[in-house]
């Protein structure tokens, strides 16, 4: 495959919500979100700050994912490696070598003790998330893929592939489950709603398609780019869905009806990423552009661009909660934001519409 096509379409893949789960924790965690906190506290009056630049991949960085207890920030790059760091310190804790071709994703169990990781090299690889070592192999794909997510209660596995498919895992034995095979084109990302209930995936056929995540019947199709889409995240309530296109338009989707409800336009290239905060006021998107942008859910008013990367941003994060945000970028570097100041329009109503 040519380098340009990677770059497009295989690495552009969006984060995956990750709910967070207590974990128990040593005395060097605490003092860790100790500094944590202090960080987050500082920096509060000078929100968009770059705080962090992580260092260490030979070659462009194509996904990022926080863990669930927002502590470690897992990396997957072309150099065929994941990296594991601190993010208190910047400092790298783990290499997970064991793909043999470039890495496009990387998702955290929810329980944030094992780490997921889609390749080239048509294989989906489980590693243990303290100790880096591999666990599982799943092997199914006959094509690279692309996106990988965990389910919410960390059971199932899903992975989206240049075969065309979504294929659904036990993430116990590694045992493939379901084939899901509707789109006519490469599967480029892969989420599941916040309820397990419901699996979306962006194709470069140019829709978004759902499915029911136990029967695998289709029960969506999200129509309205023009181009391949890049990226698809549920928002936390499970109401909306927003994809990120090769059009330049990031939209937003009510998730039980297909209807279009948001369209955002100010990227100037591609866009690769998007990704919803954990309380559902906020959404960002990574470009081409070199660019991250962070945009009110609910207006779809733009209120932050992050200007930093030299290179595309292939991937964006927040961190569970909401206070940072983490990019992935081609200049072989992830950057940490502190976007803990930025104002939205208020809480979210959709969320507040679903408790009623």
């Amino acid at each position: 495959m040519h380098r340009m096509t990677v770059m497009f379409f295989i690495c552009l893949t969006g984060c995956q919500q990750q709910s967070p789960a207590p974990l128990q924790e040593s005395s060097q965690e605490t003092l860790t979100q100790q500094a944590l906190d202090r960080n987050s506290q500082g920096n509060a009056a000078s929100t968009g700050q770059e705080t962090l630049t992580l260092k260490g991949h030979t070659d462009q960085v194509s996904s990022v994912c926080f863990s669930p207890n927002g502590m470690r920030l897992a990396s997957a790059s072309d150099d065929m490696v994941v990296k594991v760091w601190d993010v208190a310190t910047g400092q790298e804790t783990l290499t997970l070598k064991g793909h043999t071709s470039l890495v496009s994703s990387v998702s955290y169990s929810p329980d944030g003790k094992r780490l997921a990781s889609a390749s080239a090299d048509n294989t989906v690889k489980v590693w243990d998330a303290s100790t880096g070592q591999e666990t599982l192999t799943l092997k199914g794909h006959t094509a690279p893929v692309y996106s990988v997510s965990y389910s919410p209660d960390g059971t199932q596995l899903a992975s989206a592939s240049h075969d065309n498919t979504v294929k659904l895992w036990d993430a116990t034995t590694g045992q493939e489950t379901l084939t899901l095979q509707e789109h006519t084109n490469y599967v480029l990302s892969v989420c599941f709603s916040p309820d397990g209930t419901q699996l979306a995936a962006a194709s470069r056929d140019k829709t978004v398609k759902m499915w029911n995540a136990f029967t695998g019947q289709e029960t969506l199709t999200f129509k309205g780019h023009t181009v391949p889409v890049l990226s698809v995240c549920f928002s936390p309530d499970g109401n909306r869905l927003a994809s990120a296109s090769y059009d330049r338009i990031v939209k937003v989707w009510d998730a039980s009806t297909g209807q279009e409800m948001l369209t955002l336009k100010e990227h100037t290239a591609p866009v690769s990423s998007v990704c919803f905060s954990p309380d559902g006021t906020r959404l960002a998107s990574a470009s081409v552009d070199n660019t991250v942008k962070v945009w009110d859910a609910v207006t779809g008013q733009e209120t932050l661009t992050l200007e930093g990367h030299t290179n595309y941003v292939l991937s964006v994060c927040f961190s569970p909660d909401g206070t940072r945000l983490a990019s992935a970028s081609a200049d072989k570097t992830v950057t940490v934001w502190d976007v803990s100041a930025i104002h939205t329009s208020g809480p979210d109503p959709f969320a507040a519409a679903a408790g009623n």
